[in-house]
């Protein structure tokens, strides 16, 4: 029993003498990360004109999970052929219905609505630290969606 006591006093020490030394940094500590759940609205119209998701620009962490939400009927979610980073999965939820995903892969992930796509019914999702930029977008976009991308891709300087 004193023997355990004194290994785990030990340990303890070890540990507060590799913090306060910097032999462990502290950032390691930090960079630990808690999963959030984002939030989504698929709507008819807002301020930004009509059928936009809500936000249309979305910046998240790996293994973050994203809610979209049918708040006006006739929409659903689903990830864009050529928009999706090395080794993220597809997905396409049903019309009218809420769907929940997790991204894990980091990279811009391109998401439309299904029936109102030629319309330019998209959004960006950032999985990680690197921004949108147009090269993110891919040739074969119809025209409305293009511009909507360009219109909110995150504007440098």
């Amino acid at each position: 029993m004193k023997l355990l006591l004194r290994t785990d006093l030990l340990l303890r020490f070890l540990t507060l003498s590799l913090l306060t030394t910097g032999f462990l940094p502290l950032a390691a500590l930090a960079e630990t990360h808690s999963p959030q759940i984002h939030t989504v609205e698929m709507l008819h119209r807002s301020d930004s004109g009509p059928l936009p998701f809500s936000p249309s620009y979305l910046v998240i962490q790996p293994g973050d999970s994203v809610k979209f939400l049918a708040t006006n009927a006739g929409h659903n979610a689903a990830t864009i052929a050529g928009m999706v980073p090395e080794g993220g999965e597809a997905f396409v939820g049903n019309i009218n219905e809420e769907i929940e995903v997790t991204l894990n892969e980091e990279g811009i992930w391109g998401i439309k609505c299904s029936p109102h796509y030629t319309m330019g019914m998209v959004m960006l999702i950032q999985v990680g630290g690197t921004a949108a930029t147009e090269s993110d977008l891919p040739d074969n976009l119809p025209p409305a969606a293009r511009q909507r991308f360009l219109d909110i891709l995150p504007k440098n300087g």
